[in-house]
């Protein structure tokens, strides 16, 4: 008998839901009951109407899958295995290999595997995003829907569509409740996004049970509150239903949209709609018996019938390469043409920088009343977005305070009618901010995102993700210390820089003047998998006269040796950031009056310090010089790892206060005079 599509198409989906019983049971660990239920909505997807080609999974005008409930991984990594995606290499080349085989998924939670828990991006080719943490993968998906439409107004021309891809995400009860796609909703509706597709895989069971116990909203009306066009499958398992609603969001044009889609968790399982089919195995009797029901082999694991992959070859393999030849076609046109333009794609891809780039940063003669870092940061942005084209960004609400905003003619404000725009409203919502910063970065867009450093605690899980995931988001935080002022305790940071560093993989610099700023720009903007975080000041700092002290280009380092000891032999060693590296020079020729020899050490970016050789650090840190201060207005954890434990720290302690800055540098102890005295005091107890 003639298979015919219909049972092809259930055959596929009953592989599919196999497939994620048998990883998960032989794992003994994960979480089957989610892709069990929505792997008919996913497999349509992919199979009907995903531009997506497997052997090249990076080619720029894909469509982009999110599984924002990354606790369904089985159902990627499966979907991957039965598309036959290749792999891709950090130099974003395609090799030859498979991304994930069956041999992968039988290793799924294991070390080392291709098949982690939850989908990582960088690890997993065909992954487009990290997600796991609920609300961050749908977030990101609107990133990705904006740098898609910003694309299409930057390099579309006359004959050439060379950017016009959707963005799909499915996302589960969890990622609703979170706050952080409410906030991206809000976002995306606003810009109406139509390249923006969601698919809330609507089960109505979490870990304590049915959603009734703490989720009763109607996210329908919500959403339709937002501004999204809202459809409805009532069953996961009609396909004519799921096609009919992915063909409704390829007909709108106006708004993103939402398809509501209720499925059954641990369908044709013993455990269907309950809360045990979400986060544990099945168990082998149940397996077998939920096999049998969806008329697989019972006593089989890790099955694919010969006709599933054939059936996906001239599925989803066809029609992508298909997809993708012709857009390669057409850039061979278009670079013929527009040859400055490609040029700009192409090194876009790459994540590098136009030719001379680094010509159009300034630099900054000394001055004694100098300007804040958040001001010269401003200066250098928009000197560097003028460099390179695809440098945009925003802030969340604070554009005017945290500088930056891109002034020069041609920016303009990124809006539904303008999409050309390179400045961003991002709104009071920092947590999406981020991760819609994270989505751009992944679309290969160089996106930065502001605000005050005290709500950076906010954005906190997408900065992680950016870490994650390393790809280069410039966070931008200014108002940085208690040098904010009169505004007290609730907007003065005091634990965010340690908190910031404690994160692997983030560069966190707070430089000390505005030539600092260049070179840490200088720095930022040639990152390729490394994040960045910018911490800068509300308050004016001096340009320090570089042509008695050290140049900023030491800023590379990490930290350097600012100014030093007349005969290069130190009698103690002040260590500083941002603004308390002028506080060290004070205290430096304060101790001088009194015969005691200081070397200043500015230290803007410990993670780069960290890296340098033990003969450079040794330098700037002379294991000699037991005597060290180091001064922050921040807390004191961690500047142990460089002041020794018998070393001081002025630093925070407590919150700070509501007053004028120069009452609070005294309340806490950010003079030159107590700076010197904890030198002094450093230099008898060492001597």
């Amino acid at each position: 008998m003639t298979t015919t599509t219909i049972d092809l198409d259930t055959l596929s989906i009953n592989t599919i839901r196999g497939l994620c019983m048998d990883a998960v049971q032989q794992a003994q660990s994960g979480h089957p009951g989610t892709p069990m239920g929505i792997a008919p909505v996913a497999y349509a997807l992919w199979q009907r109407f995903l531009r997506f080609d497997p052997a090249d999974p990076i080619w720029p005008n894909r469509d982009r899958f999110v599984l924002s409930e990354g606790h369904a991984s089985a159902l990627l990594w499966s979907l991957l295995c039965l598309s036959e995606v290749r792999a891709v290499d950090p130099d974003y080349e395609v090799l030859g290999r498979p991304s994930v085989t069956l041999e992968d998924l039988k290793t799924f939670r294991q070390l080392d595997s291709r098949c982690p828990g939850h989908p990582e991006y960088r690890w997993t080719s065909g992954v487009e995003t990290t997600t796991g943490p609920l609300g961050q993968g749908v977030a990101t998906s609107v990133g990705m829907a904006v740098a898609g439409q910003w694309l299409a107004a930057r390099y579309n021309r006359d004959g050439f569509r060379l950017f016009d891809f959707d963005v799909y995400a499915i996302a589960g009860d969890g990622d609703m409740m979170e706050g952080i796609s409410s906030e991206a909703a809000s976002f995306a509706g606003h810009q109406r996004l139509s390249n923006l597709c969601w698919i809330y895989d609507s089960n109505r069971t979490t870990i304590e049970g049915h959603t009734d116990i703490a989720f009763t909203e109607d996210v329908a009306e919500r959403f339709l509150a937002y501004g999204w066009n809202v459809t409805t499958v009532a069953d996961a398992n009609d396909l004519d239903a799921v096609e009919r609603a992915l063909y409704t969001f390829r007909a709108e044009n106006e708004r993103p949209t939402l398809i509501v889609v209720h499925s059954h968790i641990g369908y044709g399982s013993p455990v269907e709609g309950t809360a045990k089919a979400h986060g544990e195995p099945l168990g082998a009797q149940a397996v077998r018996e939920t096999k049998r029901f969806l008329g697989l082999p019972e006593d089989v694991d890790f099955h694919v019938p010969d006709e599933v992959s054939d059936w996906f070859a001239r599925g989803i393999r066809a029609r992508g390469s298909a997809a993708r030849d012709a857009w390669r076609s057409s850039f061979a046109a278009y670079r013929s043409k527009y040859p400055q333009l490609a040029d700009e794609i192409e090194r876009m891809q790459r994540r590098e920088l136009p030719d001379g780039w680094q010509d159009a940063l300034p630099t900054f003669p000394a001055d004694a009343k100098g300007l804040a870092t958040r001001d010269s940061s401003g200066q250098v942005l928009n000197a560097l977005a003028q460099a390179v084209p695809w440098m945009l960004g925003g802030a969340a609400d604070l554009a005017p305070s945290t500088k930056t905003r891109l002034t020069f003619p041609g920016t303009g404000d990124f809006q539904p009618e303008d999409r050309s725009g390179r400045n961003f409203h991002l709104g009071i919502r920092e947590h999406s901010a981020a991760a819609i910063a994270n989505g751009m970065a992944l679309t290969k867009l160089r996106p930065y995102w502001s605000t005050f450093l005290i709500f950076s605690d906010y954005a906190r899980p997408a900065i992680r993700l950016s870490a994650l995931m390393e790809i280069p988001t410039v966070h931008i935080f200014t108002h940085d210390s208690i040098g904010v002022g009169e505004d007290g305790p609730t907007h003065q940071p005091v634990e965010q820089l340690a908190s910031l560093r404690a994160m692997p993989g983030l560069l966190v610099f707070r430089p000390a003047d505005a030539n600092e700023v260049v070179e840490t720009w200088r720095v930022v903007a040639g990152l390729r998998r490394e994040p960045a975080a910018l911490v800068l000041s509300r308050q004016p700092l001096p340009t320090l006269d570089r042509s008695r002290l050290a140049a900023a280009s030491g800023v590379a380092m990490g930290g350097y040796v600012l100014a030093d000891a007349p005969s290069g032999d130190p009698d103690v060693i002040l260590l500083a950031t941002g603004s308390e590296v002028a506080l060290a020079l004070a205290a430096r020729d304060d101790l001088a009056g009194g015969g005691i020899a200081a070397r200043v050490v500015s230290m803007p970016c410990w993670e780069l310090f960290d890296r340098q050789p033990r003969r450079y650090r040794d330098e700037v840190l002379s294991p000699a010089v037991q005597a060290r201060v180091a001064i922050e207005q921040a807390s004191t954890l961690g500047w142990e790892r460089y002041v020794g434990n018998a070393g001081a720290v002025v630093g925070m302690h407590t919150f700070g206060a509501s007053a004028p800055l120069k009452q609070l540098l005294g309340k806490f102890g950010f003079t030159p005079e107590h700076v010197s005295q904890a030198a002094r005091e450093q230099v008898a107890a060492s001597t």
